[in-house]
């Protein structure tokens, strides 16, 4: 299993507080042979559906020493991720978990603004001191 990134923990409490039930950690998609490993499944019931929201939720720091190297990778990812997803219709949505302090730091910039809007990158920001959602953006 891959190592937990430094904000898993907060965004897994950020998600339960919101009312989320965590159905599994490092939640596995395979796709021909090869497994790939998710940070966070999640399920929210709607009282009004018998069965409710899931979401997948990949969890990313972005402490490395490019912001633009850590970006690459991210949405790497995430585009695999989602295309296993398509590919094997499984009925989760995809999210990015990131900080709320790097999503102003880093997201606002025209480059990563771009990457995020082309590549359709769904973003789940979480406060990381008060581990609370600040925002969904689809």
């Amino acid at each position: 299993m891959p190592a937990k990134d430094i904000y898993h923990n907060a965004v897994r409490f950020a998600l339960v507080k919101d009312g989320w039930e965590i159905l599994t950690e490092d939640y596995t998609l395979e796709y021909g042979g090869d497994r790939v490993f998710v940070d966070i499944a999640a399920e929210k019931t709607i009282a009004a559906e018998k069965q409710g929201q899931k979401i997948l939720v990949e969890v990313k720091s972005f402490l490395g020493r490019s912001f633009i190297n850590d970006l690459e990778k991210a949405v790497g990812q995430y585009v695999i991720y989602r295309n296993i997803l398509q590919e094997t219709v499984l009925d989760f949505d995809l999210y990015l978990g990131i900080t709320q302090g790097i999503y102003r730091s880093y997201f606002q910039r025209p480059l990563a603004q771009m990457i995020v809007n082309r590549n359709q990158v769904k973003l789940l920001i979480i406060d990381a001191e008060s581990e609370v959602i600040v925002q969904w953006i689809d």
